[in-house]
């Protein structure tokens, strides 16, 4: 590939719903600048941008793939990102270094929730947008029905650059609005041909509803268009890159990435409409400055290593250059640079301001890092990545697998931020928390895949807690005789409950009834009884103990001996004081558009959760509800397919509640059946 300056640079992100074609377009692209001869199909597993296992397995892409074409003396970088919610992390940091957005839609499905999303995301980060219709050959693609939900969906600065000629099996070729030209393409390629009549007066007013537009957006032009003066082809295109690059014109343009038509149009603007690092107002590429260069993904092989992939924001990265990580404060020696098509990496010795590229086995960086000149410190800003919002255990097949899950894990958060791992040091569990099953699901095959270790999926056990409601004074009395010296501790102890506090203990002895060396250890035999509670032998919190009285033997009597006295009254104390099992009880709050409200209300009600409040923000409703932990498993699936993915929420812990009969007595059930297994 030869050498670009950054005005020939293209960053263009392909974001959408699932299942838009995406990867296919990719494909186009790839045909249409003769890196590839032939096309691959998705279904086929043969994508250049589709490689891994898992997305082959899938049929979906499952991470940010970077593809750089050449086409019209411009080097574009094409980010092929997920469609697939549970990915979402992938296209927030693909969204932090691309320049501009094409967002492809189903012309059969239309506009889709993840439609909406990514043209939300594009629009915060201040991206400018071209909207693709494609698969215009699909069965039941209409052209005209998707261009009006984008234009209802998404205002009047969605204005259409391209029509199609026929639809579904008799789909062609295409008319371009700026020149009034059609093409029609068969086997032999491209040819112009007359516009269609029936498409002229479309033609028309899509034409001067442009004008307009891009005369709005240009002084210049708007004098010349209230002097009643055309506008020459350059001028119209000079506009139409304005008016695209301040967010005030959403060109559609159509085509079918599967059958090849109106892709190398889609390219020809891209080179000619999009902006170039230099033009882009966010985080203007800077060709001159120091070097500066952010970090947006890592890719973890365990053969490898670590491969950093980032975009120059400043500067002429070189191979062999010794570069400050100002986030961890360390310097790094970057080796051999490469660009990356899909999984091939290509060597090349510099990177200019604007472009992508890859260096393996740096030593400190991570994603969201900046790296650059030693004398010249800057760090740029992180990216933001969602919340992961489902938990589920996971944990090897094979007994002493433990450290190798452990240490897979951690290989790949560094791949993927949106996870969490946790040890739960209570149940003994690893918790991962992931966007959703499908995500979870990936990060266990991954651990096959690289790490070679079997896991398994579950929910996480509930931490339910033990507590009495009723007040009792109780004796614990430990005698044994053997040979030589016994063994005596008695106690007297009270026991009630203490809201307060998880444990209180007390010591009211008088007269030396119980020697004061023996008290602690009274009380570290009542702490560690604690542990396992009478109902379901889960831990026991907020109760007072009080030492009222007792006897010792001055030979037999021990620390020990006490010990045992006190977790006996400790028994007997729980099963007489009205033990009651207490479950954790989350604070919870929903965000949904407002037609889902009732649905997620009545959801929520059903899971015996509180409605604690509901509050307009943003054109959305926020509801706030207490609901138990036990009744939230797998709620980000089921909240996903209440609100077809448009809803979101968070979960913080509130306190611990007193379980109801029916449910305490279920539970406590389970968790002696478990217990008898492990036993």
């Amino acid at each position: 590939m030869k050498d670009y300056k950054t005005n020939q640079i293209r960053n263009v992100g392909l974001v959408s719903h699932g299942g838009a074609g995406k990867t296919t377009l990719t494909e186009a692209f790839l045909f249409n600048t003769k890196v590839i001869d032939r096309m691959g199909r998705v279904e086929n597993g043969t994508t250049v941008s589709d490689y891994d296992p898992e997305e082959i397995a899938r049929q979906i892409s499952i991470s940010t793939s970077v593809i750089p074409v050449e086409w019209r003396e411009c080097k574009i970088n094409i980010l092929d990102m997920p469609g697939y919610f549970d990915f979402f992390g992938e296209v927030v940091s693909g969204l932090r270094v691309v320049d501009s957005v094409i967002i492809p839609v189903c012309a059969a499905s239309g506009v889709e929730v993840g439609t909406e999303k990514v043209f939300n995301m594009a629009k915060k980060n201040k991206l400018p947008i071209i909207f693709f219709i494609n698969k215009m050959d699909r069965e039941n693609a209409d052209y005209f029905k998707t261009l009006n939900q984008l234009m209802d969906k998404f205002g009047n600065k969605v204005i259409p650059l391209t029509f199609p000629i026929g639809s579904e099996q008799s789909f062609k070729g295409y008319v371009d609005v700026l020149t009034q030209k059609a093409y029609v393409y068969d086997e032999k390629g491209v040819k112009e041909t007359e516009v269609p009549a029936d498409l002229m007066d479309k033609v028309l007013s899509a034409k001067e509803e442009l004008i307009e537009n891009i005369a709005e957006n240009d002084e210049t032009l708007m004098e010349k268009y209230f002097g009643g003066e055309e506008f020459t082809q350059e001028e119209m295109k000079e506009g139409i890159k304005n008016s695209i690059r301040i967010g005030e014109l959403m060109p559609v343009l159509c085509g079918s990435s599967l059958k090849n038509i109106g892709t190398d149009k889609l390219l020809d603007a891209i080179v000619e409409f999009l902006p170039s690092p230099l033009d882009i107002e966010r985080e203007k590429a800077s060709e001159n400055g120091p070097v500066a260069a952010f970090v947006f993904k890592t890719i973890a092989d365990p053969y490898v290593g670590r491969l950093s992939i980032f975009k120059v924001v400043s500067g002429t990265l070189t191979s062999d250059s010794t570069l400050l990580n100002s986030n961890k404060q360390m310097q790094e020696k970057i080796s051999q640079l490469y660009i990356l098509r899909g999984k091939k990496q290509m060597p090349v010795s510099k990177l200019v301001a604007g472009d992508i590229g890859a260096v393996a086995k740096l030593q400190y960086t991570m994603t969201g890092d900046t790296l650059c000149d030693l004398s010249k410190p800057v760090t740029l800003a992180p990216i933001d990545f969602p919340q992961p919002t489902l938990s589920l255990a996971i944990e090897p097949k094979s007994k002493g697998d433990e450290e190798k899950i452990s240490n897979g894990l951690q290989r790949l958060q560094e791949e993927d931020p949106t996870f969490k791992v946790e040890k739960n040091l209570e149940t003994g569990q690893m918790i991962v928390y992931g966007m959703g099953e499908q995500h979870i699901e990936v990060i266990s095959k991954k651990l096959m895949n690289k790490f070679g270790v079997e896991c398994t999926l579950t929910d996480p056990i509930v931490p339910y807690r033990e507590t009495i409601k009723g007040k009792v004074k109780v004796e614990g009395k430990h005698k044994k005789q053997t040979g030589g010296h016994g063994q005596y501790g008695h106690v007297w102890i009270e026991f009630e409950p203490n809201p307060n506090s998880e444990f209180e203990f007390e010591d009211k002895i008088f007269g030396g009834a119980v020697p004061k060396q023996y008290i602690p250890a009274v009380e570290k035999g009542l702490r560690e009884s604690m542990k396992e509670g009478v109902l379901a032998r889960y831990p026991v919190v907020n109760i007072k103990a009080t030492l009222v009285d007792g006897s010792y033997h001055p030979v037999d009597s021990s620390e020990m001996a006490f010990k045992i006295a006190a977790s006996l009254a400790f028994k007997k104390g729980m099963e007489q004081a009205n033990p009651v099992l207490l479950e954790p009880i989350m604070r919870v709050e929903v965000v949904v558009p407002e037609e889902y409200m009732g649905d997620i209300i009545g959801d929520l009600n059903k899971r015996r959760g509180r409605i604690l409040g509901m509050e307009s923000k943003d054109n959305l409703e926020v509801i706030t509800a207490e609901v138990p932990l036990a009744e939230m498993n797998r709620y980000a699936t089921d909240l996903r397919s209440l609100t077809q993915a448009r809803g979101d929420f968070k979960m913080t812990f509130a306190r611990y509640e007193e379980a109801p009969p029916n449910v305490a007595q279920k539970i406590i059930e389970e968790r002696k059946k478990l217990k008898e297994k492990e036993e």
